[in-house]
């Protein structure tokens, strides 16, 4: 490729096409030929005047255009290749009728026209034409001359096996209008917006139904900017009653389900946002999996959440173990996730490219899902021959280097299942569309969607919030408001959208839309101030003074168990879905904090009593596993009739114990106002300012501060004052 791209390369330096067209004779081989000529045909009309030379990016030349007007390519012949089945960026099936539909292509624009047409392009044809006087002109040179000037002719000159492996590697499929406006220009255009359906569970259930494999992996991932509201409660269930891996090491992790057996994992995508570097980041693995233990509720206490991983697409944290787990497993591996988690990053990331000769047809059950025969015989008819499912499209052409799905902060960019095998059959991973996340941004400007999503680190500032202030996000989108008076509330905003400290009545007015300022710019809708409601009381009952206190609990500093101090830090993470977290901190009274975690100790078991009187089938319809050595159910009638009078006393007795369980304890709290009183939520502190403070400058750290010279002046003046006196 290198050979064959030298003399392309000293072609499009020098210009020779825009130079000297008609003559066909190089420019740096004939310095006499210095003017420009321009021509509508095989005459060539010498010009005084310069004509504007052409790039890239110019309109094909005149007698071209000409040609093409009177003749266009679609009528002179029937096109030499067809149009991909689906478009590799989205997924979505190609159609060349409807505009405003998901994955249209436009015959007449000229990167569609030159796949249809490889042969037919003027453009090729000249390239090629001016590569060939090089290269006879580089030949009839003397090898002397190339060698004085350090060149060889061997190295300039490149064979047909070497500019046809060229052509193969640069002539990709296209893909569609709307996927090329995401690529090129990094807009959406209008039939991203009228053709945006999210699926739904039962969809992506009935769709890894259709699956070729024996095995199957569904990885769920999850986003860490909101970790874990992304996450889908009961998917495992959702999807056809996965098992996860129970903390009995000795049960099944897996089983067989209709000749087939699906696994699940989890995937924190876009770790590089929780810290700065990946040894910061690996250290809040155990926090991860007890958050997200407390996520997923009563089946959290009894599942072995070994499978979690934290993982950068965007600095390659971790993907490589993915990659290879994705390899040795085989089979299909699904990404299932809510819209702008990062699954498609992902998908790029982990997908094993460059692997077709390892893979074998017997491995791990595979299944072949495109015909056999070569790359390009699968391209041109076999396609057309797949057996398509009713929600599951034909997979890629299996290639090393296949393409990838398009990655965009789109909500929706994904509209189609994408497949894309690997290992020469030996599996493939299917990258599906996202569910539905969050409908904030209906209450958000346009111009102002994108500037929701988290794209980067945030680096926050430290705002000081006393009662009688509120902060409000966006100019008053999200308002939190401190509950408790007489205490400082530290805030640390880990969202994209900035935020404005002021009076809670001014707050108040401005998340109303009844005050505006030319300071405070907000990105909510006109007219939406109205359906603001109040999300929530979050309360700050986690303790984080071990790492709050600094160097008095410090091991290399003052070191001071925290029992001994007077005082405790709590905090809590008040999540915003689909956009980020705030951090709220406050410092209260020891005593009073151990009066509080004892009122909360008594009310967590009140409710654990309560649990366990309840019936052992749930609201989900868990009904718990019979352990083998519980004994059978007994027939015998009377103690059929004791359990049944157990049960009714413990009925009457409820309502009493009801009446005295314990009062709650009054921690520290805020109000969080939201539109329509959602979109927010709260989780045990990942304590992210601690990890993400401000970089102190080096030169602030090295030098020492300049001296006061108020004690030098002062002794001048004493000084004066006394020689004075004894004059």
């Amino acid at each position: 490729m290198h050979r064959v791209a030298t003399a392309r390369w000293l072609n499009r330096v020098l210009r020779i096409g825009d130079i000297a067209p008609a003559t066909g004779v190089p420019v740096f081989l004939c310095p006499a030929i210095g003017l420009s000529w321009t021509g509508t045909g095989r005459q060539a009309i010498r010009s005084s005047t310069p004509r504007p030379r052409f790039n890239h990016t110019d309109a094909l030349p005149i007698n071209t255009v000409l040609e093409e007007a009177e003749n266009p390519p679609e009528v002179l012949e029937k096109p030499v290749r067809k149009l991909p089945v689906t478009c590799s960026g989205c997924g979505a099936f190609a159609q060349t009728t409807d505009s405003q539909q998901l994955g249209y292509f436009d015959l007449q624009s000229k990167r569609v026209r030159l796949w249809l047409h490889p042969g037919k392009n003027s453009l090729r044809r000249t390239d090629a034409a001016e590569d060939k006087i090089v290269d006879d002109a580089l030949k009839a040179l003397e090898g002397g001359q190339l060698k004085q000037l350090g060149l060889s002719a061997n190295a300039l000159i490149g064979n047909e096996d070497g500019r046809a492996m060229a052509e193969l590697v640069t002539d990709k499929p296209p893909v569609c209008d709307r996927c090329h406006d995401l690529i090129h220009h990094s807009t959406a255009s209008s039939t991203a917006k009228l053709t945006m359906h999210h699926p739904t569970v039962e969809s992506l259930r009935e769709t890894i139904e259709e699956s070729p494999f024996k095995y199957n992996h569904i990885y769920h991932v999850i986003d860490a900017a909101d970790f874990p509201m992304s996450l889908i409660p009961r998917l495992n269930v959702l999807l056809g009653d996965i098992p996860l891996r129970s903390k009995n090491r000795r049960s099944r992790s897996s089983k067989f389900q209709n000749d087939r057996k699906t696994e699940m994992s989890f995937i924190v995508t876009r770790g590089d946002l929780l810290g700065p570097t990946k040894e910061i980041v690996d250290s809040t693995m155990p926090y991860l999996r007890e958050v997200l233990r407390d996520a997923l509720g009563r089946l959290g206490g009894r599942v072995r959440l070994g499978n979690l991983r934290c993982v950068s697409a965007k600095r390659s944290w971790w993907t490589k173990e993915v990659k290879e787990d994705i390899w040795a497993r085989g089979g299909a591996g699904w990404m299932v996730g809510k819209v702008n988690v990062g699954k498609s990053q992902l998908f790029e990331a982990v997908f094993p490219k460059g692997r077709m000769g390892e893979g074998k047809r017997g491995d791990r059950g595979a299944v072949s899902v495109y015909p056999r025969g070569t790359v390009a015989e699968s391209r041109e008819h076999g396609w057309q021959d797949l057996d398509v499912g009713e929600l599951l499209p034909p997979a890629q052409p299996a290639t090393n280097y296949p393409e990838m799905p398009v990655v965009s902060s789109l909500p929706g960019t994904t509209a189609s299942p994408i497949r894309v095998p690997f290992g020469n059959g030996k599996g493939e991973l299917i990258d599906l569309p996202g569910l539905v996340r969050s409908d904030l941004d209906l209450f958000v400007k346009e111009e102002h969607r994108q500037s929701l999503i988290m794209k980067k680190r945030i680096v926050p500032e430290q705002v000081a919030v006393k009662s009688g202030k509120s902060i409000i996000l966006g100019g008053g989108l999200i308002r939190i408001t401190p509950k408790t008076p007489d205490m400082v509330f530290l805030m640390y905003n880990f969202t994209p959208i900035e935020e404005h400290l002021t009076m809670t009545e001014k707050a108040t007015a401005f998340q109303d839309q009844t005050r505006q300022s030319i300071g405070v710019e907000s990105i909510a809708l006109p007219g939406v101030g109205d359906k603001m409601k109040h999300a929530g009381t979050f309360k700050l009952c986690h303790d984080v003074t071990k790492t709050r206190a600094g160097p008095l609990t410090r091991k290399n500093a003052v070191g001071l168990q925290v029992d001994r101090l007077p005082f405790r830090v709590v905090s809590v993470d008040i999540l915003i879905e689909g956009v980020g977290y705030v951090e709220v901190v406050a410092q209260v009274r020891a005593r009073d904090f151990e009066r509080w975690s004892k009122m909360q100790q008594d009310m967590d078991r009140d409710m654990d009593g309560d649990r366990e009187e309840t019936s052992s089938e749930d609201h989900d319809g868990w009904v718990p596993p019979r352990d083998e050595d519980e004994p059978m159910p007994s027939s015998d009638p009377f103690e059929e009739i004791m359990r049944s009078r157990r049960d009714t006393l413990g009925a009457v007795a409820a309502p009493a114990k009801q009446a005295a369980k314990s009062p709650e304890p009054d921690w520290p709290a805020v109000d969080v106002f939201s539109p329509e009183g959602k979109f927010v939520g709260s989780r045990k502190p990942i304590q992210g300012w601690l990890s993400n403070k401000p970089r102190v400058l080096a030169e602030h750290k090295k030098s020492r501060p300049r001296r006061s010279m108020k004690g030098v002046k002062k002794k001048g003046k004493v000084e004066r004052r006394t020689r004075d006196g004894d004059e």
